[in-house]
């Protein structure tokens, strides 16, 4: 009996060991096919970046020509009008209403190319809302030409990030994958397609993994390097190596300015509140108007915008000629600037309230520069040590700080205006007047513009009872 029973356990230890000895070679195997998966997910993701890199590049690249030359032959058209007898301010008034008309026809059609995309995107990303089709990319890439060419206070960067956008989107469609990576994709791309815009290529990524996604995932980190490296290398073939604005040698700030810059800073945080407030009032005001159409609205704010751009072409257009003016060490009035800021802090909402395709950072930029100009000229009659030299300087600091209260990505804000101009020696007091600006904002409890405008979309979205 004894035997039998022995050799009963040793039958069953056996049996319990080869059973082991399987299962764990089933864990192994399992594991192993699904690193296998993985990798090959992984490498799809990125060779997919890799092209929708290339096609961004090139389209945004073509984009940012087109306005190139669009804002070339406003310039003559201007000229030509103002030699013209009799009311020849007329004619920009006429041009840049036509475009803002058309550009607001084209969004009837497709109403996704509605304003920046940027908060599409954020939605799409947060799965709120559907990736874009591809009949968004012409509707942005026709619309952003007519809008901003005519002489619209909005800029190139919410075009070319919402055309990155479906570029990615429609890759990953066709690549037929799955729901989330399609999500990554257009995520990842219109990270390429801020990089484009501004040949910012860290600021295009920091801009995905601060604002968009407010995360840092290899899954995401290296799909989205992959696709700003190769777009803003296929963008420079069309535009060329060469920062967005050119600075001359600027000196570093001494230590002993730098609470100076935090007071900017602060203040410059209740300007952004101030900011976004105007930009949320003036749509819903816009809104209201419920009997006129989409098109006549667009017709008349473009109207407007085009009487400024005749009384003076520097008041209206994305901003970059003026920023370019002002941080470029161009002399402008102190009486002139304060006009300048006015007219922008309430002319660029009111473009954007119009619904043509355009976005909000480049007259975000020149907002900043011209309140750094400002400020330094009003402080120079209170404040020892703060002198004309500092101009260039607070300028920039400007540029960073107002784009970190407004947007509130103070990283992506600075790394942008650095790479932007190639300036590195105000790198510390743009921190600090950074993050200043931010931490104004969110002790007010200001939300972020890009959340609000998510919201209201996505609430413009729901089905009306």
């Amino acid at each position: 009996m004894a035997e039998p029973s022995e050799g009963s356990d040793q039958g069953g230890g056996s049996d319990k060991g080869t059973g082991s000895d399987q299962g764990g070679g089933s864990d192994q195997g399992e594991g192993s096919d699904q690193a296998g998966a993985s990798m090959r997910g992984m490498a799809t993701l990125c060779g997919l970046a890799i092209v929708a890199g290339v096609a961004i590049g090139f389209i945004g690249g073509a984009f940012r020509w087109c306005l190139r030359e669009a804002d070339e032959w406003r310039v003559e058209m201007l000229r030509w009008a103002h030699e013209l007898p009799g009311p020849g301010w007329l004619v920009p008034v006429a041009i840049t209403a036509t475009g803002a008309a058309l550009a607001a026809l084209i969004v009837r059609q497709i109403p996704l190319a509605s304003g920046s995309g940027i908060q599409h995107v954020e939605a799409v990303s947060r799965g709120e809302s559907d990736p874009p089709p591809l009949l968004v990319l012409p509707a942005k890439f026709v619309g952003g030409l007519l809008s901003i060419g005519s002489g619209m206070i909005l800029g190139r960067e919410g075009p070319t990030v919402h055309m990155g956008a479906t570029i990615g989107a429609e890759a990953g469609r066709r690549a037929h994958l799955d729901d989330d990576d399609v999500r990554l994709m257009q995520t990842s791309v219109a990270g390429a397609g801020l990089a484009v815009a501004f040949n910012a290529p860290i600021g295009g990524a920091l801009f995905v993994f601060e604002e968009v996604t407010k995360t840092f995932r290899m899954r995401t980190v290296i799909p989205t390097l992959l696709a700003v490296a190769v777009g803003v290398g296929c963008s420079r073939i069309i535009m060329g190596d060469r920062p967005d604005f050119l600075v001359g040698a600027v000196q570093s700030p001494s230590v002993a300015l730098l609470p100076v810059f935090v007071v900017f800073g602060l203040l410059t945080g209740l300007l952004g509140i101030f900011y976004n407030r105007v930009i949320l009032g003036l749509l819903q005001l816009v809104s209201r108007v419920g009997r006129v159409p989409g098109v006549s609205k667009a017709a008349i704010i473009g109207a407007i915008i085009g009487a400024l751009l005749a009384i003076d072409p520097l008041t209206a257009g994305g901003g970059d000629t003026l920023a370019q003016k002002l941080i470029g060490g161009g002399s402008v009035a102190l009486p002139v600037i304060a006009g300048y800021l006015a007219v922008r802090l309430i002319a660029g909402p009111l473009s954007y309230a119009s619904a043509a395709p355009g976005g909000l950072f480049a007259p975000l930029l020149a907002v900043g520069a011209l309140w750094g100009v400002l400020f330094v000229g009003l402080a120079d009659a209170v404040v020892p040590g703060v002198d004309s030299s500092l101009t260039v300087a607070m300028a920039l600091v400007g540029m960073a700080a107002f784009f970190g209260a407004v947007v509130r990505a103070p990283i992506t804000g600075v790394v942008i205006v650095i790479e932007m101009t190639a300036t590195t020696s105000v790198t510390v007091p743009m921190i600090a007047a950074t993050a200043a600006a931010v931490l104004v904002a969110q002790l007010a409890g200001s939300p972020p513009i890009y959340d609000s405008l998510r919201e209201r979309m996505l609430d413009a979205q729901k089905p009306k009872p």
